[in-house]
C-alpha cells in the first residue's frame, strides 16, 4: 500500500523560506517503472491546485506559474523522499500542502489538476504572515 507522509509545515513571515518533505512508502523511486510525485495545495475558499511535480518519464517538472522562480523540488532515492523548497514566500502561498503520487504511466503535467493522482498524504499547513 502506498503511503505518503508530509512534514515541515509551519508559520513563516513573508519573504522567508520553508522546506516541506514527503516520505513515500509502498513503492520506491529507484524500482518503480512509473511514477509522478509532487505537491498540491489548497488555500481557504479555493480549489486544490498542483504546485510542483516530477516524474520518471524523462519529461520536465510541472510548475504552477505562481511558484516559478521561487519553489523547487528535489528527490532523494536513498530515503525515498521528495522535498519542496519554498523561497520568497508570499501570504498568498498560505495553504494546506499535500504530497500526492501515482504509479501509473503519466507525465508530470498530470498535476495540472488533482484528478490524476491516486495517493495522497494528509497535508501540512503552511501559513505565511504579512
Amino acid at each position: 500500500e502506498v503511503q505518503l507522509v508530509e512534514s515541515g509545515g509551519g508559520l513563516v513571515q513573508a519573504g522567508g523560506s520553508l522546506r516541506l518533505s514527503c516520505a513515500a512508502s509502498g513503492f520506491t523511486f529507484e524500482d518503480s517503472a512509473y511514477y509522478v510525485i509532487g505537491w498540491f495545495r489548497e488555500a481557504p475558499g479555493k480549489e486544490r491546485e498542483g504546485v510542483l511535480c516530477i516524474s520518471n518519464s524523462g519529461d520536465r517538472p510541472y510548475y504552477a506559474d505562481s511558484v516559478k522562480g521561487r519553489f523547487t523540488i528535489s528527490s532523494d532515492n536513498a530515503k525515498n523522499t521528495v522535498s519542496l523548497q519554498m523561497n520568497s514566500l508570499k501570504p498568498e502561498d498560505t495553504a494546506v500542502y499535500y504530497c500526492a503520487a501515482t504509479i501509473r504511466p503519466a507525465r508530470a503535467t498530470i498535476c495540472i489538476n488533482d484528478h490524476g493522482m491516486d495517493y495522497w498524504g494528509k497535508g501540512t499547513l503552511v501559513t505565511v504572515s504579512s
